[in-house]
């Protein structure tokens, strides 16, 4: 299926410097709110108890907070999970006391301030080692990811396809933590499996990009690079689109109806899709004209007594 019945023949270099500007500012932005406001670390990481509490009618968040600064517990960070029924209860680790008595007495404290019947769903607990290791092994993950994707379109296909491919992930994965960052929004082990599955399909999608290129390089022998790219890059643009649609789809359709427990994950993949699908057309793209890719860089290499145009593509 085409997205287009004709070909388009958009000119997507001739806005390069804008969409790079345009793309500098949200990370210049993206890093400063990750340097001033950090990430809002989920139980994972940030280690500690996770209750979830259930009430019998609606209850107001504001109500609950009093109640459990009022019990010694100020710290508490109180939210609604899926109804205004369900809420969520997490607290910092306290020293010489396990997650059950803990447990036990943030119910008791919530209970003498309701006349509603509480239920106790669930208790999770973390310890701040554990989460501290988690996060660097979480970060460690994204390094060899990306590491091994420039290993990787080195050899497949040239240096300086190898450089925007990276930056264009680096790109996708800074802007959608500081989405994350500037949000404040959960961060979490789902997060960051969202954060990978965004390398891989930003990924995916440059190297589509970057083997039509190098194909028409092969195959045109008239027109400079940036005509190559764009008549490559609107060759592309149809598949393009149509698989960032599709999946925009099933990702909305998981943020709609998947429930509170996916609704970080769904975020961060929705947002990764939007800033892929941008980066690959532009980033990555532009990366490689700006470090002055040519025909030469991607002619095949002549054996010795062939003869020249013998080894290109018809």
């Amino acid at each position: 299926m085409r997205l287009f019945k004709k070909a388009p023949n958009f000119n997507f270099m001739a806005r390069r410097n804008i969409a790079l500007t345009f793309s500098a500012i949200l990370v210049i932005a993206s890093i400063a709110s990750l340097a001033t406001r950090g990430l809002n670390f989920g139980l994972d990481f940030s280690g500690g108890t996770l209750i979830e509490l259930g009430y019998s009618q609606s209850v107001d968040l504001g109500e609950v907070r009093s109640a459990l600064e009022g019990g010694g517990f100020a710290d508490a960070v109180v939210q609604h999970f899926g109804t205004s029924q369900d809420v969520l209860v997490r607290l910092a680790p306290v020293a010489g006391e396990n997650d059950a008595d803990l447990s036990t007495r943030v119910v008791q404290t919530l209970q003498n301030a309701s006349t509603d019947k509480i239920d106790l769903r669930r208790v999770e607990f973390v310890g701040p080692q554990v989460g501290e290791e988690l996060a660097e092994d979480g970060g460690l993950a994204v390094l060899y990811a990306l590491i091994c994707i420039f290993i990787y379109v080195f050899f497949r296909f040239e240096w300086r396809f190898a450089v925007g491919s990276v930056l264009a992930l680096f790109h996708d994965v800074l802007i959608t933590l500081g989405i994350f960052s500037a949000l404040q929004l959960d961060f979490d082990l789902t997060v960051l499996a969202a954060c990978l599955a965004v390398i891989g399909y930003s990924l995916n999608d440059t190297i589509v990009v970057f083997d039509r290129i190098r194909e028409n390089f092969r195959k045109m022998r008239k027109g400079s690079s940036i005509e190559i790219t764009n008549s490559s890059l609107n060759q592309t643009l149809s598949r393009t689109l149509m698989t960032s649609l599709t999946t925009l789809l099933v990702l909305i359709a998981l943020f709609v109806v998947g429930g509170e427990i996916i609704h970080s994950f769904a975020t961060a993949l929705i947002i990764g899709v939007v800033v892929g699908t941008y980066s690959s057309i532009y980033v990555a793209s532009s990366a490689a004209i700006m470090l002055g890719v040519s025909k030469a860089d991607l002619m095949p290499v002549q054996k010795e007594g062939e003869v020249e145009g013998e080894g290109d593509l018809p």
